[in-house]
C-alpha cells in the first residue's frame, strides 16, 4: 500500500518562504517612515519607541486608536491596485488621534490575505509607510497573518493601531465650546472609507456597473473613483493648534457630519451647519441618484464632502482658514455654535447644497 505523505504547513496551505519575501520588500518603505525615536529596526517581535521624548511634556496623555478600511478593500482586490489601501488605513487611525490634539507618534498594522503574494503584501505596506510618511508617524511593525481556507488567495483585510501624545492641558473635546464658536469644514477627497457597503450595493450590485466604466459625471473611471485614498489631515490639524486657538476637532466617519460632530459637542450647545456653504463632489450625488437614496440616509452614511471639521473661536476663523489655504486644504466657515434650545438635535442640518453661502 502506498505510504501517505506527512502533512506540512506548506501543505496546509501557508507558505513561509513566501512570508519571509514579503517582510524583505517591505523593509525598504517601513525605513522611510522612522522617527529618531524609533528604536531597532523591522523584523523584532516588537517595534520599539523611545519614550524619553516624552519628557518634555509636563502631563503626556497617550491617545490610541485602532481601525480598519471596510469593505474598500474589494475595491482594490478586484482593480489590482494594493498601493493606496494604506493610505486610508492611516488616515482612519491617525486622523481619530488628532481629533483631541494628539501628535500621532506610531502605528502598526495587521494584513491577513488568503495566499502570501510577496509583491502584493509589499505593495500594501508601501501605501501604509506612505500614509505615515504624510502624518509623520512612524511604522514600527505589523504582522502579516496567511488564512487559506478561511479566505480566497486573492482576498485580503487590513486594520492598524496608532498611539499619539497630548498635552494634558491641551486636550481638545466638548468642554471646550462656547456658544458662538466657529464651524470650519475641510473638504473630503471624496468618500474616504466609510460607506462602501451602500456604494457597492447601489453602484455594482443594484446598478450592475463595471469598475471600468468611464463616468462623464467622474471624469474617469468608477474603480478610479472608488480607490481614491483617504485625505490625512492629522499634520493640518495639528498646524492649527500651533498657529491658533481650537476648541474641537471631529473626523467625519461613519455616521456621517452630523452624528461625528454631535460626539464633541456637549449638552447644553448645539450646532447649526448651513448645506449651502459647499458642494458635495458629484459621486455624492451619483450614489443617490442611482440608488434611490434619500438625503437623510447618504447623510448619515457618507461623508457628503467633508472629512474633518475644527471648531474655533469666532475670532480665529479666519487665521484658521489661512493657516489650512497656505497648506492647500480646502476650507470654508460652514456653521456656528450655540446655546441648546430644550428638544433641538446637537447638530443641525439647515438649507440646500450648492446655493452659495
Amino acid at each position: 500500500m502506498a505510504e501517505t505523505p506527512g502533512a506540512s504547513y506548506a501543505a496546509a496551505g501557508v507558505d513561509i518562504e513566501a512570508g519571509d519575501r514579503a517582510v524583505t520588500l517591505m523593509k525598504e518603505w517601513v525605513r522611510k517612515t522612522a522617527r529618531p525615536e524609533v528604536v531597532g529596526g523591522l523584523g523584532g517581535f516588537a517595534g520599539l519607541f523611545d519614550a524619553s521624548a516624552l519628557k518634555r511634556y509636563e502631563r503626556p496623555l497617550l491617545a490610541s486608536a485602532t481601525d480598519g478600511v471596510g469593505t474598500k478593500v474589494d475595491i482594490a482586490r478586484r482593480m489590482g491596485v494594493y498601493d493606496t489601501i494604506g493610505h486610508d488605513l492611516v488616515g482612519m487611525v491617525v486622523d481619530d488621534l488628532v481629533v483631541c490634539g494628539a501628535e500621532p507618534l506610531f502605528m502598526t498594522d495587521y494584513i491577513c490575505v488568503g495566499k502570501v503574494v510577496p509583491e502584493r503584501v509589499a505593495a500594501i505596506v508601501k501605501g501604509i509607510a506612505e500614509g505615515c510618511v504624510l502624518a509623520g508617524c512612524a511604522l514600527v511593525g505589523g504582522e502579516t497573518a496567511e488564512h487559506p481556507g478561511l479566505l480566497g488567495p486573492d482576498d485580503f483585510d487590513v486594520a492598524g493601531a496608532g498611539t499619539g501624545v497630548v498635552e494634558a492641558d491641551a486636550l481638545l473635546g466638548a468642554e471646550r465650546l462656547q456658544a458662538g464658536d466657529t464651524v470650519i469644514a475641510m473638504a473630503s477627497s471624496g468618500l474616504h472609507s466609510n460607506g462602501y457597503s451602500l456604494v457597492r450595493h447601489v453602484l455594482l450590485d443594484r446598478a450592475g456597473w463595471a469598475l471600468e466604466r468611464e463616468v462623464p459625471e467622474l471624469g474617469r473611471t468608477l474603480g478610479e473613483e472608488l480607490l481614491v485614498p483617504t485625505r490625512i489631515y492629522s499634520l493640518d490639524c495639528l498646524a492649527l493648534t500651533r498657529t491658533t486657538q481650537v476648541h474641537a476637532f471631529a473626523h467625519v466617519t461613519g455616521g456621517g457630519l452630523a452624528e461625528n460632530l454631535a460626539r464633541v459637542v456637549p449638552d447644553h450647545l448645539s450646532v447649526r451647519l448651513d448645506r449651502s456653504t459647499w458642494t458635495p463632489d458629484p459621486v455624492f450625488g451619483l450614489v443617490g441618484e442611482v440608488g434611490g437614496v434619500a438625503r437623510a440616509e447618504l447623510e448619515r452614511t457618507l461623508n457628503m464632502g467633508v472629512g474633518m471639521v475644527a471648531v474655533v473661536p469666532a475670532e480665529a476663523a479666519e487665521t484658521a482658514l489661512t493657516v489650512l489655504a497656505d497648506r492647500d486644504v480646502e476650507a470654508w466657515v460652514m456653521g456656528e455654535v450655540q446655546a441648546r434650545v430644550s428638544g433641538a438635535p446637537a447638530v443641525e442640518l439647515v438649507g440646500d447644497h450648492g446655493q452659495g453661502a
